[in-house]
């Protein structure tokens, strides 16, 4: 992160993170903040948060205090029933209605103030946080919801292209192998970039159960293109003067390709 915010520093572009919740911890949130990145992440519904502090009397010198004295519960918020709103928010290209509530916190791992929100979700409200207070709501929740493409992503890699299932054992052969499976996602993904979602998702009537106007899936791009890739290598060999001889030698050809 260093290392990009010393980069993008020539742009003139702030730096956002958007973590795992496994990120919401001092070692990480403290440095982020010292060198002005901004970072989105779970809270847990435990954490220990403190108000905002107020004013400093004149009488009292010294710094002024970072934290507030009375602390807050996140499960009573969460529970209660009043002060909750309702918005419209663009999440995974559509838009999508939440119920949320909003608050600024102080929380000692973040090493000062927060925006909290707290979204109702079916199973239980979930906490997220934002280390730049003036954030809004449609900020926090559409960075998390772009973070989830990342996890879609890397499941496919895992199950449809088959990364981490090598059977390799140098270290050298396994950046390799997973360098080869990356770019194969890539490759897949700019293949299908400009076409149609109806072409790619596939013949449903072979598939009764499956929804022709979802979006397409990784899976459904990669078959796409191997069909596309398939149709040629047929096309090519169908010439008008082929004989059937011929027509047998490279089927009996392609057929022993696929078994090997």
């Amino acid at each position: 992160m260093r290392w990009a915010v010393t980069w993008l520093g020539f742009l003139g572009k702030r730096v956002w993170v958007v973590a795992d919740g496994a990120y919401a911890t001092a070692p990480f949130l403290k440095p982020m903040r010292a060198i002005g990145v901004t970072v989105v992440s779970r809270v847990r519904k435990d954490a220990v948060l403190w108000t905002v502090p107020g004013p400093r009397p004149k009488h009292r010198p010294g710094p002024k205090r970072i934290y507030g004295e009375r602390r807050i519960d996140l499960a009573k918020r969460g529970g209660q029933r009043s002060g909750w709103a309702t918005g419209t928010f663009t999440l995974y290209g559509k838009p999508a209605t939440k119920r949320y509530r909003t608050f600024v916190a102080t929380w000692r791992p973040a090493g000062g103030a927060i925006r909290v929100v707290l979204v109702d979700e079916p199973p239980g409200w979930v906490a997220f946080f934002y280390t730049d207070t003036a954030a809004s709501v449609a900020d926090i929740l559409g960075s998390v919801a772009a973070r989830f493409s990342l996890e879609v992503n890397f499941r496919d890699l895992k199950d449809i292209v088959g990364a981490g299932q090598q059977q390799i054992r140098r270290v050298r052969a396994s950046v390799g192998a997973f360098h080869v499976c990356v770019w194969t996602f890539t490759m897949t993904e700019a293949w299908a970039w400009g076409r149609q979602a109806d072409a790619l998702v596939g013949h449903h009537t072979t598939s009764p159960w499956d929804d022709g106007s979802r979006r397409p899936s990784h899976a459904d791009k990669r078959r796409a293109w191997r069909r596309e890739l398939l149709g040629e290598e047929i096309r090519s060999v169908l010439r008008p003067e082929l004989t059937e001889s011929e027509l047998r030698a490279a089927a009996a050809e392609r057929l022993l390709d696929l078994a090997a």
